[in-house]
């Protein structure tokens, strides 16, 4: 019993504190306040953990959830749409019917994933390059706190990668800590309880086309489908239905509380189906079960985390985030520039990192659509 117990709990750290920060980014680029980027993390934190404990105990499968961290990069590139954060409430509802529909409609899921590769990864590279800088800056802003934290995750990156990302958090956290308390910063010990913040959806068509589009393309091509096959690497057949349903009911309940997206994890699902977990695949299951458990005691520190990092010194967050965001970076270039279409994907590519928005509609949706042109006229 003990591997899985362990699988379990490895898997909820490694896909929290790995990606967390590319969260609040995201929801504060699109307008919330810190009190409703701690009620959206605590939101992702609870959907995705009953809906793990659910689907994997319903089908005795290690099918784990995460939220859309690539979604929440692309809010990150976003930043502000008509309507403010309500607007942005409003697309994370439209996100999850469409997440719905995909389950029960087969024809939406087939047309999306039609979607040339290059152009979806392009348009996540993108959105990805600005992010990725942002510890180059944060070295200029905030050099004592940030200088050590890149040193960390180098050095995790050559004997441990998998806790890299954890390893620069923790040094982030220490560092800023340091910093707290030598220039007697007023940190607010009561915004650390754990508390929804829900917010009114408000639809406007700028938010629904500039963020809830690309939002659903991404979490589907870079989350959902990848989620599926690493499972299946494993021999294990998604319930696709089951699985669309869940995740994209979780999204619309989430929503009013700041969750943007939750899906099947990608990158973390491999922690708990791998040989590692269990030698018996039958009880693998019971690693993503103890992940939504230990999820749900993550969420309880949600609120305590925004608040540390809402007093540490500029560039802390975005140095995280960046880092964090590096081999997705990495891996949705190459995939982007391995097809034959390379002028398609460079045009995609550059309009997602220009984050030049048109009409009220931010530049991922554009640089989408110029793609699609440009791949339909040189083909």
């Amino acid at each position: 019993m003990a591997p899985p117990l362990g699988a379990g709990v490895v898997t909820a750290l490694v896909g929290f504190t790995s990606s967390f920060a590319v969260v609040l980014s995201g929801s504060t680029a699109v307008g919330a306040s810190s009190a409703q980027a701690a009620s959206g993390l605590l939101a992702l934190c609870v959907t995705q953990a009953i809906g793990m404990m659910a689907l994997s105990y319903r089908y005795r499968m290690p099918i784990t959830l995460a939220w859309s961290t690539p979604g929440a990069a692309l809010l990150a590139g976003t930043g502000a749409v008509a309507g403010g954060w309500p607007a942005a409430i409003g697309a994370f509802v439209v996100t999850g019917v469409l997440i719905v529909v995909t389950g029960l409609w087969q024809r939406l899921g087939t047309l999306v994933a039609a979607i040339p590769v290059e152009i979806a990864q392009a348009m996540l590279a993108g959105v990805l390059l600005p992010l990725c800088l942002a510890p180059v800056r944060a070295v200029q802003t905030s050099p004592a706190v940030v200088a050590p934290v890149i040193l960390v995750w180098l050095v995790l990156q050559r004997y441990a990668q998998r806790w890299a990302v954890i390893a620069a958090f923790v040094t982030a956290a220490v560092a800023a800590g340091v910093s707290i308390v030598v220039q007697h910063r007023h940190l607010d010990v009561g915004a650390m309880a754990p508390r929804l913040e829900l917010t009114l959806p408000h639809w406007s068509w700028q938010a629904l086309i500039g963020v809830a589009i690309p939002l659903y393309i991404v979490t589907m091509a870079s989350q959902n489908i990848p989620g599926t096959a690493v499972l299946a690497s494993f021999d294990y057949r998604v319930p696709w239905r089951a699985a669309m349903t869940v995740t994209g009911l979780g999204t619309v309940v989430g929503a009013p509380a700041g969750g943007h997206t939750i899906n099947l994890a990608a990158i973390s699902a491999a922690l708990a189906a791998a040989p590692a977990a269990h030698p018996d695949p039958k009880r693998r299951w019971i690693a993503a079960f103890t992940a939504g458990a230990m999820y749900l005691l993550l969420a309880l520190g949600s609120a305590a985390v925004v608040t540390l990092i809402a007093t540490a010194p500029a560039g802390t967050l975005e140095t995280v985030a960046g880092l964090a965001l590096l081999a997705t970076l990495g891996a949705a270039l190459g995939a982007a520039l391995r097809s034959e279409h390379r002028e398609a994907a460079v045009v995609t590519f550059l309009i997602a990192a220009s984050g030049v928005g048109f009409a009220g509609i931010g530049a991922a949706f554009w640089a989408l659509l110029a793609g699609l042109v440009v791949r339909k006229v040189l083909r």
